[in-house]
């Protein structure tokens, strides 16, 4: 969650069970940061980070995370072509840097990056392969379910294909207050990459749901955003 998930705030989750956190979304290049000054200038939470600063400042909030607790740390990342996210990537203790094809701000939407990458699948696939082949971390990519006139388990596919390590995915169902399970059933059952779920997990018994519908594992976000959560994950 952009402008909230930092290595502080990382730490106000692990000891719920946790073994992976995520850093960001942060903003990788001239235009992502650009369309990020454009975000926060209306009201909403951006990490404002200037490019020249953006290695020292990742660097440091994956230390505050591994000075406390032994676990993998992922940095959600925006960027209009591969090149910085390849320099994030060199992070020493950085275990994986997550491709953000998720954000559907308008702002970033109009520089062809986060969630209109689902729309362009030869492009995504171009992207996504030059990072795994040449990253230093492992590689994620996360992207929303349901998007009108994209073809989900598609992308799914090909994510697998160029050898993603963990596909990260919003099983978003419009109109709905809960994920779309049949969605996680489809690319789980015809797949075999490392499944993250998310969406609407407020419960132990909506995560139950979502690893039984064939998730590898699970994700929340909004769920945490005060720090406290009403259930336990270690206890799964």
């Amino acid at each position: 969650m952009a402008g909230i998930t930092d290595g502080k705030f990382a730490l106000q989750l692990i000891p719920y069970g946790f073994d992976t956190v995520t850093i960001g979304g942060y903003n990788t290049d001239s235009k992502t940061i650009e369309a990020g000054e454009k975000i926060l200038k209306r009201g909403r939470n951006e990490f404002n980070i200037p490019e020249a600063d953006l290695i020292t400042t990742i660097g440091n909030e994956v230390e505050i995370i591994k000075d406390k607790y032994d676990v993998e740390v992922s940095a959600n990342l925006r960027a209009t072509t591969p090149d910085p996210i390849l320099e994030i990537s060199k992070i020493k203790n950085l275990d994986i840097i997550e491709l953000n094809f998720h954000c559907r701000q308008h702002e970033i939407l109009k520089i062809n990056c986060g969630q209109s990458m689902l729309e362009n699948i030869e492009f995504l696939e171009t992207f996504t392969r030059e990072i795994v082949k040449k990253s230093k971390s492992k590689v994620s990519v996360k992207i929303r379910a349901n998007v009108e006139g994209t073809d989900t388990l598609k992308i799914a596919k090909i994510i697998e294909k160029v050898k993603a390590d963990y596909l990260h995915i919003d099983a978003m169902k419009p109109g709905f207050n809960h994920a779309d399970l049949d969605i996680i059933k489809k690319i789980a059952n015809e797949t075999e990459i490392f499944l993250i779920g998310n969406n609407s997990i407020t419960s132990i018994d909506r995560c139950k749901k979502m690893l039984h519908a064939g998730a590898s594992g699970i994700s929340i976000g909004r769920a945490a955003i005060n720090g406290k959560l009403n259930f336990d994950f270690a206890k799964i």
